[in-house]
Order: structure tokens, then C-alpha cells, then sequence
């Protein structure tokens, strides 16, 4: 562990040689990335006059007793804070604790605020009273709590819980009803029963025997199935982001009572159950008189969870009676439901099941008596998220990635009409409106996160919090120049340059061509996960060149299709053709291009290297090399019967994703490659980085393999902090063997 940190050390020292010139203390450094913190979840009190939002930040843990001195790791904390929408006090942290707080929600009175919290290994629901006093649990169910909301009436909490296969299964047993699925067991020749529920503690124990009966046989290999050794798998999905996928697990709702006057006398462990049975459940919203609740949930009963990519809208009373579907849409998936306030209407966002990546997530509303289905905002041609009522039911709030920014946009129902209440220039992260105002989380290129006020049409911003303003108040950064190209086949391009930070004139300095996955995706200035690796690279004299070529989110339907059945040849072209307009800057040196991308920009940076040999050096980070494979070895696997139109061993398909594979044309690599991939990797696969590399080693080509243990594909996001310096380290390093040359006044 020390030596690995002494590595990083050596890679920080090559990261500030670039600026001896320079004010160090001006630049941002790799060490930056723990000092950003990531306000979330903004929600107003029931008088509007306080705003209750989490703040996710980095850490340093406690050394232990045998840890170097040196040697230190970091760790992820959310935490409750609360700020003021009138008067000039700064928001303050609500809670501490090591277990941390998130997904806050306040109690119609205003004397609690509720949140999810671990104990014992669960997460579960607590309350913090806001004259003071410690928090306190409010749920001890055995499955855990996910997410939360409070009855109009404040005596009444809804929420989610995931159980497993055999919780449902005993559940189903206790009540008296059929305990088997009523989708087909697929496992071959097997029906439910055939083995022993071993973890049942009050079921007979069959006899096992290695040397029995076949059925004696079965039972032996079904406890050790039990203990995971080995696991039997006969699921469709059998991947998940870092391990094989569990057994199949369900979602669903239920309800516990709440005393107000004396809550912290009563934990809940046995709630009542408003959904059950081998389907999920979620999204459950109530009615503004407390009586009913909608929801979303599986439109299939007929076929396995794994085969069923739909959902559907329901129904259910209070006391859970009156369980029924509520709508229906053939070919449309279902969700998101949100009651307006009035109770008049429900609003929900619908996806096209065969058009799934492509088309785009719209609006429909409907009567909460079911008649009146409507689609509203339909000429916006963008994916909507987050949707929200205003107080007065006249409009729905959401937001839309589109052309380079994350806007809110606001929606009168009555006509349709669409009103875009924040640019191109930044992004909305999380949002609510209430009493006339917008609480928001912004980014923009000066900051990645911070908690914002307006009026309820997004005048009148003004910040709320300072958690990045502070340490950013004296560090020089690098903007973002836009520029727009239509290509011959008619897509218009958007794409972005970033000048070194401290560009002098008459210098030439290295291009990066930072390329973004997805692939539907979208970068721009209101685009927060790569904020601090862009204003790194430039800190250190590189120039950074980014677009959205054709196949991107944020452009409607067609421009998303731009890629059907060409992940490379199209976009690659996009993403050069920028890189060349930048290339023409009077300060990019030619000689020292350079380029990296992660997921389909993985692939998408080994593809090019295989087609063009401009690059000094390339970075394919977590990416597929060869289709055919990715189908197989990833959980992302469905794009490639969406966006190729089949599957590898059709006659017609097959070729097609050959050809559109990098491992096809490995052998016309001459560029330097670093290939990154994380030992848990399991959306993207591992097993291709590895034949990439080999592949490049067996050719004699220059290459270099990483490899993060205990890392999933979020690694550059989400992943430990200490690695994800490393990374951005290491590509840094990587491409200076390659463009560390001084910087030269005149192109050779």
C-alpha cells in the first residue's frame, strides 16, 4: 500500500513540474478532486421557508494502527444541510454521523425531516426533529428501506423495499397463496419445487445423499447451490455491475404508521404490505387527500422478469384494497408518476419499448379517473427526467439534456407549450419548485456544484451555498469555446475547445481529443463528471477538444439514430473533424495530438487508432473491442440488438458488427495504447481489454495494460478517490511520454 501511494506521489511530482513557471497555487491540481463537494436533493419546508439538500463529500478516514503514515484513504459521506430562502445566514450541516443521510423528505408539519439511513447493514428511515435532539429510527424492517414519502397528512409513511426470491416465496406461503412464480422457470427441464427451500427454517429437511436417489442427489447439490458454492445461474441478465447478478430480487411498497406526538416511542418492523408477489413495484406517489397511491410496476405476468423491459401504471387504496392497473399504453414503458396537486391529474413519462436508446422519453398526462390521455411538450424532441407539478397544477417542471446543457424547462399543461428557463451554458442537476421559487443544483464551467434560488421562471438566481465557490475563489480556469459544423450527410455537430489554462502567445501546446461514451451521452459546459479532469488537462498545458457526434443524446430522436448500425466509421469522423478545426489554432502543435475516452468512447478511441495514425498516443479506458463478445460478457448487452438491429449469429447482422469491431482491425494499430479496465467491470466485460492488449503485445506494438482492483465501470465517477487520482494520473503520465517535448513557436 505505501509503495502504490509513493507511485502516486511520483505522479503528482510530474503532474506540477508543468508549471514552474506558473502560480501553482492558480491551478487545478489532481489533489482538487477531493476538495469538490456535491449539494443534492433540494426539497422546501411546507412554509417555504427553509430548504433541506445533502452534500456528498470526500473524506479522510482514521489511519489504523498499523497504516503508514503517509498512506491515506478516503471515503465518500452524505450529509443533511439546511439553508434559508430569505435572510443572510449560510446553510448549516444538520446531521454527522459516520452512517451519513440522504434522500431527505419533510413532515407535512414542518417539525421533522425524514431520511434514509444505515443500521445494522440496512437502510432504513429516520427523523431529525428540528427543535432539536438527536435523530432517531423510524423503521427496523428486515429488507431495509429505500425510498420514501410522507402521507398529506403526515401520519402515514410510504416506501420501498427489495426482497429476495425466497422472502417473497415464504411471504406468498404465510398467506395462503401460490408460492410459485407464474412466469416459466427457465431453467432447462426444471420446475419451481424441484428443490429444497434450505433457507426455510420451518420446512422438513430432505434427506441428501451424494451416493442416493436422484432426488437425494438434487437435494445435496441444492445445499450446496445454498451456500453459493457453486452458483447455479439461469437468468437472461446474469451480470451486474461487479458481481454475477444475485438471485432475482423485487421491489415493493408499504406503509407505517406515524405518531406525531410521540415518534420516537414507535420503530416499525412489521409494515403493511401494499404490493407483493414475483414483480416490482416503485414510484409511488400519493393522492393530496392521503387515500390512494399510484405507483408504477411490471405490465407482464405471462414471462420472466429478465425477458420484460415494460411497465404500467397502478392503483391502490391506502389500507391497501383496490389493487388494479390504472393505465395501460401497448409498447410503451410507464413511469414516473406524479399526482398534481389539485388530485385532478396524474402526469408520467413514457419510453417506446422497441425503440429503446433512440426514441426520446416524453410526457403524457391523465385524469385520475383514467379518461382524458393527453401527450404533452411533444415538440421538444428531447428526453425528459425529473418531472415535477408547480403548486397551482398549471405547469410541469423537468429537465432535458440538450445541445451541450442540462436546462430546466417549464410546461403550461393547458396548452402544451414549452418554456426553457435555464441555457445551454449549464445543467440542473436536482431541482424542486414550491411556493414560487425553484431550488436548484447548477453547474457551470466556474463551478461544478452549488445550491441556487429563483423565482418559479428562473429569474432572479442567486447561490445559497458556497461548497465549491470557496476553494475555487483564486484558482484560473480554462472556458470552453463553441463551435458548430454540419456534415456532408447532414448532422450538425457541436463541439467545444478548451485553451491551456496558461497559454502564452507565440507557444504550441499538446491536443487532447477527449471523446464521451454512452454512446448517448452528451458533453458540454453544463456537464459535471468531467469538470475536474478537463480543467486538470488544461491546467497542465493541454489544449482539450470534446463534441457529440451523431449517435449522442440532447438532439433529438434522428441525430440519435446518426449510429444505427455504425458505432464507428460515422462518429469517429464527427469526433476527428472537430479535432481537426481545433488542430488549426495557432497554439496547437500538430505534432502532439493526443486522445482518450471511456465506455463506447473506449471503443470508440480504439477504433480511430485502428483507422487514423495522427495520434501520438491513445487512452481506451473500460471500453468493448470486439461486439460479438460485449453481447455476451456485458450487462450493457442490449445495445447491440437496439442499435445494430439483431444479434451476432444472424446472417445479416453478424458481418455488420465485425466490421463496426476494433478487434478486427487490431493489426493497423501503431499508435501507443494505455488500456484501463477495472477488475469488477461487468457492464463492459473485462476479457476484451485483455485480448486487446495481448493482441497489440503478440504484434510487437507498443502498449500498456491497468488494471483497478475492487473498481466497477464508475470508477472515473463514483470510484475511491484515491483511484480515481491514480487514473487521471496515469493517463496524464502516459500521454507525456508522447507530448513532452518544449513547446515550440512553430509547427515543424
Amino acid at each position: 500500500m505505501l509503495r502504490n501511494f509513493s507511485v502516486t506521489i511520483v505522479l503528482l511530482c510530474l503532474a506540477v513540474s508543468f508549471l514552474c513557471g506558473e502560480d501553482q497555487s492558480k491551478a487545478i491540481g489532481v489533489t482538487d478532486l477531493l476538495k469538490i463537494q456535491t449539494p443534492g436533493s433540494p426539497r422546501f419546508s411546507p412554509d417555504g421557508s427553509k430548504i433541506v439538500y445533502t452534500v456528498k463529500a470526500i473524506i479522510e478516514e482514521e489511519k489504523e494502527k498499523d497504516q503508514a503514515r503517509d498512506d491515506k484513504k478516503y471515503s465518500y459521506r452524505t450529509q443533511l444541510w439546511l439553508a434559508q430562502t430569505e435572510g443572510g445566514n449560510p446553510p448549516r450541516q444538520l446531521t454527522w454521523a459516520d452512517s451519513g443521510a440522504s434522500k431527505p423528505a419533510w413532515h407535512p408539519s414542518g417539525r421533522f425531516i425524514s431520511f434514509i439511513r444505515t443500521k445494522d447493514k440496512k437502510s432504513q428511515i429516520f427523523a431529525l426533529p428540528l427543535a432539536g435532539g438527536e435523530a432517531f429510527a423510524l423503521t427496523d424492517f428486515k429488507s431495509g428501506v429505500s425510498h420514501h414519502r410522507w402521507s398529506p397528512g403526515g401520519d402515514m409513511i410510504l416506501f420501498t423495499s427489495t426482497l429476495t426470491h425466497e422472502e417473497i416465496r415464504k411471504t406468498l406461503a404465510d398467506t395462503g397463496k401460490e408460492t410459485n412464480p407464474p412466469w416459466p422457470h427457465e431453467r432447462p427441464n426444471r420446475k419451481f419445487g424441484d428443490t429444497a427451500p434450505w433457507e426455510d427454517e420451518d420446512a422438513k429437511k430432505p434427506t441428501l445423499n451424494p451416493d442416493g436417489s436422484l432426488q437425494e442427489i438434487r437435494e445435496w447439490l441444492a445445499k450446496n447451490n445454498s451456500q453459493n458454492n457453486p452458483r447455479i445461474i439461469h437468468r437472461t441478465d446474469l451480470q451486474g455491475e461487479n458481481d454475477l447478478e444475485k438471485a432475482l430480487e423485487y421491489t415493493h411498497l408499504y406503509t407505517v404508521p406515524f405518531n406525531e406526538e410521540k415518534p420516537e416511542t414507535t420503530i416499525v418492523n412489521d409494515p403493511v404490505a401494499l404490493t407483493s408477489g414475483y414483480f416490482s413495484y416503485g414510484e409511488g406517489e400519493w393522492t393530496p387527500d392521503g387515500q390512494k397511491i399510484f405507483f408504477n410496476g411490471s405490465n407482464r405476468t405471462d414471462v420472466h422478469p429478465d425477458r420484460n423491459l415494460g411497465s404500467d401504471l397502478f392503483m391502490v387504496n391506502r389500507d391497501g384494497s383496490g389493487f388494479k392497473r390504472f393505465l395501460h399504453l401497448e409498447g410503451k414503458i410507464l413511469s414516473t408518476p406524479k399526482v398534481s396537486p389539485d388530485g385532478k391529474t396524474i402526469a408520467f413519462l413514457s419510453d417506446r419499448e422497441d425503440a429503446l436508446t433512440y426514441a426520446q422519453t416524453t410526457v403524457g398526462t391523465v385524469a385520475t379517473d383514467g379518461s382524458g390521455l393527453l401527450w404533452v411538450g411533444r415538440g421538444l424532441d428531447r428526453s425528459v427526467s425529473g418531472l415535477q407539478w408547480s403548486d397551482d397544477s398549471r405547469h410541469l417542471y423537468f429537465t432535458a439534456a440538450s445541445n451541450g446543457g442540462f436546462p430546466l424547462y417549464r410546461l403550461r399543461v393547458e396548452t402544451g407549450k414549452v418554456k426553457m428557463l435555464s441555457g445551454f451554458e449549464t445543467g440542473i442537476r436536482a431541482f424542486q419548485a414550491q411556493s414560487g421559487h425553484l431550488a436548484y443544483v447548477l453547474t457551470e464551467v466556474t463551478n461544478p456544484y452549488e445550491l441556487y434560488l429563483a423565482t418559479e421562471t428562473g429569474e432572479n438566481a442567486r447561490p445559497l451555498s458556497n461548497h465549491n465557490s470557496d476553494w475555487l475563489r483564486d484558482k484560473k480556469l480554462s472556458r470552453p469555446e463553441h463551435s458548430s459544423f454540419t456534415t456532408e450527410d447532414g448532422f450538425t455537430i457541436d463541439y467545444w475547445i478548451m485553451p491551456p489554462t496558461f497559454r502564452e502567445e507565440g507557444k504550441r501546446y499538446p491536443l487532447l481529443l477527449e471523446i464521451h461514451g454512452g454512446p448517448t451521452a452528451m458533453w458540454g459546459p453544463g456537464e459535471s463528471s468531467m469538470w475536474h479532469e478537463f480543467q486538470f488537462f488544461t491546467s497542465r498545458g493541454y489544449g482539450i477538444v470534446y463534441s457529440n457526434p451523431r449517435g449522442s443524446g440532447g438532439y433529438g430522436e434522428k441525430f440519435q439514430r446518426g449510429n444505427f448500425q455504425n458505432w464507428g466509421t460515422g462518429p469517429a469522423d464527427d469526433v476527428l473533424a472537430a479535432a481537426d478545426r481545433a488542430a488549426k489554432l495557432p497554439w496547437v502543435d500538430l505534432q502532439r495530438q493526443v486522445v482518450t475516452g471511456g465506455s463506447y468512447a473506449g471503443y470508440l478511441t480504439a477504433w480511430i487508432v485502428t483507422q487514423d495514425h495522427r495520434f501520438k498516443a491513445a487512452v481506451a479506458q473500460r471500453g468493448v473491442y470486439d461486439l460479438a463478445v460485449f453481447m455476451g460478457e456485458g450487462n450493457a448487452w442490449r445495445l447491440v440488438p437496439f442499435q445494430f438491429g439483431g444479434y451476432p449469429w444472424e446472417t445479416k447482422i453478424g458481418p455488420i458488427l465485425q466490421a463496426n469491431s476494433p478487434s478486427t482491425f487490431v493489426h493497423q494499430i501503431q499508435t501507443p495504447l494505455l488500456i484501463m479496465h477495472s477488475d469488477l467491470d461487468l457492464r463492459t466485460g473485462v476479457s476484451q481489454s485483455e485480448m486487446l492488449y495481448k493482441s497489440l503485445k503478440i504484434l510487437g506494438q507498443p502498449v500498456e495494460y491497468v488494471r483497478y482492483p475492487k473498481a466497477g465501470h464508475d470508477l472515473s465517477r463514483t470510484g475511491d478517490p484515491q483511484q480515481r487520482m491514480d487514473r487521471v494520473l496515469r493517463i496524464y503520465e502516459f500521454l507525456k511520454r508522447y507530448s513532452n517535448s518544449e513547446t515550440s513557436t512553430e509547427n515543424p
